[in-house]
């Protein structure tokens, strides 16, 4: 005679740990809780239909107590008895029930709505760019609850067939935060791509923004920045991005309402920055040249280099790299994002203080203090070395090979 189980008690369910490997604590006639070694606690009813062995998912605990989930046992074994596979019989009950709300193109939208306040706005595209051309279609239709990892690994590889492991990972990744905020507003019961460590091609090594940093080289890129045949709002943010050497997206959100022409200085909100800290750009001669030039054309409108389809948006993503290209610049040579290596190899090989070009490159300074005392006090020199690089630049593409000369800190 077959030993009986004893059956589980809430003290047991709610003391149970994490173990090493998985633990599976029975409650009798086929329901058990699996314990992970994350820590989950998941309610599962094993049954035998047709010959087969099967497992049923009863939710996760605690949103799903040991009363509860008793109570689904019950109803599960109630339909073999009348000969009806419980497990068939809740797909079906999805399939006619199933709420768009439901969906992992939903849950993805919730996801991302939450997030766009705490990104940058080209952040926010980037990410919803991935999800609408390498998951939605896949996916996208498909009930959060029931995406398993073989399904996601497949929509990965996909992305790995292409040769662009790096976003099959970023992918990976904006997946397994949308399944975890699946799992705490329970519309999910866990992150189906934990399961997939180590099943995608190794992330290649990180390489630098391609740029050029010969003299010679930016010379003639500069004159054929200057030489750009395109639009006039192309034309002026291709000229103005090697003088301010902000990030690409910082570029093309820049906004007219964030220029001061009186002090010579945009103010990029926290919010555009990639690290959530508002940016001075002192502006150079050269730069108020240019932004004067296109304030004719775009001066009536919230951005300075607005899109060429209008609705109130900024110029495309992809439109000065697009634009190098057609000027024979390889992306391994130029790209919109290189106008800030090129910028910190000149500066740093021409003797400027590190500490100035870092602030000016908006990088993270880990030195908190130090960080604050360069924000507050040290604009003005950051003015000089500016509009002394938009000085040198100008010699540059005039064939005058001379070297920027550093100042002294004025500290």
């Amino acid at each position: 005679m077959p030993k009986r189980i004893a059956p589980l008690t809430d003290l047991q369910v709610r003391n149970a740990k994490a173990p090493k490997k998985e633990v599976k604590l029975f409650d009798g006639g086929g329901l058990y809780l699996s314990v992970t070694p994350s820590g989950g606690k998941l309610w599962r009813f094993k049954y035998r239909f047709g010959g087969l062995e099967k497992k049923l998912s009863l939710g996760a605990f605690p949103a799903v107590s040991l009363a509860a989930a008793r109570q689904e046992r019950d109803k599960a074994r109630q339909l073999l008895a009348q000969g009806i596979d419980p497990g068939a019989a809740r797909k079906e009950q999805q399939r006619v029930g199933q709420r768009e709300e439901d969906t992992f193109k939903a849950l993805a939208g919730e996801w991302v709505a939450l997030q766009e306040g705490a990104w940058a706005p080209t952040h926010t595209e980037t990410v919803k760019a991935r999800l609408e051309v390498y998951v939605f279609p896949h996916l996208g239709a498909r009930p959060v609850s029931e995406i398993t990892p073989p399904e996601l690994l497949s929509v990965l590889r996909r992305i790995e067939a292409k040769g662009i492991v790096e976003t099959a990972h970023r992918v990976k990744q904006i997946c397994g935060q949308i399944f975890r905020y699946g799992v705490g507003v329970g519309r999910c019961e866990r992150d189906p791509s934990a399961d997939l460590r180590g099943q995608l091609v190794r992330k290649p090594k990180v390489k630098h923004m391609a740029a050029l940093t010969d003299r010679k080289e930016v010379a003639a890129l500069l004159r054929a920045l200057d030489d750009y045949a395109g639009s006039l709002v192309l034309r002026c943010a291709l000229r103005l991005a090697p003088l301010v050497f902000v990030r690409p997206g910082e570029l093309r959100h820049m906004e007219w309402a964030e220029i001061d022409f009186d002090t010579a200085l945009w103010t990029i909100p926290a919010e555009k920055m990639k690290m959530r800290k508002v940016h001075a750009v002192p502006l150079s001669r050269q730069a108020l040249a240019i932004l004067a030039e296109i304030r004719t054309f775009s001066g009536g409108e919230c951005y300075v280099f607005p899109s060429a389809t209008g609705k109130g948006r900024p110029m495309s993503n992809m439109a000065i790299n697009a634009a190098l290209r057609r000027m024979g610049f390889t992306k391994e040579e130029m790209t919109g994002h290189g106008f800030r290596s090129l910028a910190s190899s000149l500066l740093h090989e021409a003797g400027w203080d590190s500490t100035l070009i870092e602030l000016q490159l908006a990088h993270r300074d880990t030195n908190t203090v130090r960080a604050i005392y360069n924000r507050a006090e040290r604009l003005e020199e950051r003015r000089k070395m500016m509009q002394a690089w938009a000085d040198y630049l100008e010699r540059l593409a005039a064939g005058q090979e001379e070297k920027i000369v550093p100042i002294r800190s004025a500290r």
